[in-house]
């Protein structure tokens, strides 16, 4: 009789594999079942969304709310100030902390506890919204751009984690790229970037999504509409169709059929219209999250191990 190997690896019961699939398949779905919900419930017909009579299929096909946002050329401009802000503070956050990231991990480098002293000092302690507000104007960034991008492309935190990271580079491979000639920017961009892709994904759609979805520092700094990002525009857009669909309902003591008809129905493009400027407002970076999520995986994977 042959003896068992205790190396062996056991594979576990088909009831158990079934039962861990069945978990996992029911946790997917509950993470799925709501954006398809929100989808089928934009295209479906007005009334059945105010009503939310929709479950599985679109009930009905009604395209008015797209059709109202696509017309709106204010839509478009919003797109493109989120993406300047979104794409430009991604770009800016990875140079600027990996940059502020490096010289920390240097043997050499003189007084690095205190740099990482004052680093962690604003993570825990801000001057406030009045504050900053009055920083921004002194500065004379009120009503521009770099009221969003400048402070959009640094952060403590992100700056400790990508020196974390570095900090688990080998020490040789500086030393070497040091020995053939290269710069400490050369290193930086030969060596650490390429050896430290996960994290850097792992911040870039944090990042990016972050910028995506702002909203209140831009209500704040940026009162010139040309320069709003879509999702301040969404809630601005979205606040004056209700408002106006309440003002067409409570004013219809002697309206005739037909107004009342088209009242009902702003009315109920109205609740709608929340459901389509969520599809709008997330499709882009449903988009881009599945090219990076390998990425992002191994990155959150390697900042949980090496802490």
């Amino acid at each position: 009789m042959a003896k068992k190997n205790p190396n062996h690896i056991k594979e576990g019961s088909p009831i158990a594999t079934f039962l861990v699939h069945f978990i996992l398949f029911i946790l997917a779905l509950i993470c799925i079942y709501p954006v398809w919900y929100t989808i089928i419930i934009s295209v479906s017909e007005p009334i059945a969304a105010r009503t939310l009579n929709v479950f599985l299929l679109p009930k009905g096909l009604y395209w008015g709310s797209y059709q109202q946002l696509i017309e709106d050329s204010q839509v478009w401009v919003g797109y493109g100030n989120t993406i300047i802000y979104a794409f430009t503070c991604t770009v800016g956050m990875l140079v600027v902390c990996a940059m502020a990231a490096y010289p920390m991990t240097s043997p050499y480098l003189r007084g690095k506890k205190l740099m990482v002293f004052f680093i962690l000092i604003p993570m825990y302690f801000v001057g406030g919204l009045i504050p900053q507000y009055i920083l921004y104007t002194r500065l004379g960034l009120y009503n521009t751009r770099w009221a969003i991008i400048l402070p959009g492309c640094v952060s403590m935190w992100y700056i400790i984690l990508i020196r974390t990271f570095f900090a688990s580079i080998p020490e040789e491979l500086r030393e070497a790229a040091r020995i053939d000639g290269a710069n400490n920017y050369q290193i930086l961009l030969n060596v650490y970037v390429p050896t430290s892709k996960p994290i850097m994904a792992v911040i870039a759609i944090y990042t990016l999504v972050a910028q995506w979805n702002s909203w209140f520092a831009a209500s704040i700094y940026l009162t010139e509409e040309p320069l709003q990002p879509l999702q301040l525009y969404l809630r601005r857009m979205l606040i004056l169709q209700s408002n106006a669909a309440g003002t067409s309902s409570g004013g219809q003591g002697g309206a005739t059929s037909d107004s009342t008809e088209a009242a009902m129905l702003m009315q109920l493009s109205a609740e709608q219209l929340k459901y389509t400027m969520i599809v709008v407002a997330t499709l882009p970076i449903m988009l881009v999250y599945p090219f990076m999520q390998k990425y992002f995986v191994k990155g959150v994977m390697v900042g949980s191990l090496k802490g």
